[in-house]
């Protein structure tokens, strides 16, 4: 192994909302003291069950995808397995997100992509 993944970092308008918003996803802590970042107005971290680390950067002028226009690529997208996707689905849109494809009778019985509050693309597979 030559390295291993320590954090993904997605960039947005504003960091703690955008945290807020994951750590209610995966049930995760927001900003927890890590000698490794220094939150604040610019960044916020949420950490998982996992170890798994999602950063988040304050980017002025932010330009958020277009999922799946590649004039303004996807940049990344995370894939989350569920058990119940329609559940899930209620869930994830009460928190902010948006449905961009995959609603049920278009083709979207075992995948479902959305949009974060600040606009990058997630999938939901069904587990």
């Amino acid at each position: 192994m030559i390295a291993e993944l320590q954090c993904m970092v997605l960039d947005c308008p504003d960091p703690l909302l955008l945290a807020e918003f994951y750590a209610a996803l995966l049930d995760g802590e927001v900003n927890r003291p890590d000698k490794r970042w220094a939150v604040g107005a610019d960044w916020a971290t949420v950490h998982t069950g996992s170890g798994l680390v999602r950063a988040f950067q304050r980017v002025d002028g932010h330009r958020p995808p277009r999922w799946p226009d590649p004039r303004a690529p996807q940049q990344a997208h995370p894939d989350f397995t569920v058990r119940d996707l329609d559940r899930a689905q209620e869930r994830v849109l009460a928190l902010g997100a948006t449905l961009l494809d995959g609603a049920p009778g278009r083709g979207g019985e075992g995948r479902r992509v959305f949009a974060d509050p600040a606009g990058h693309p997630f999938c939901l597979l069904r587990h």
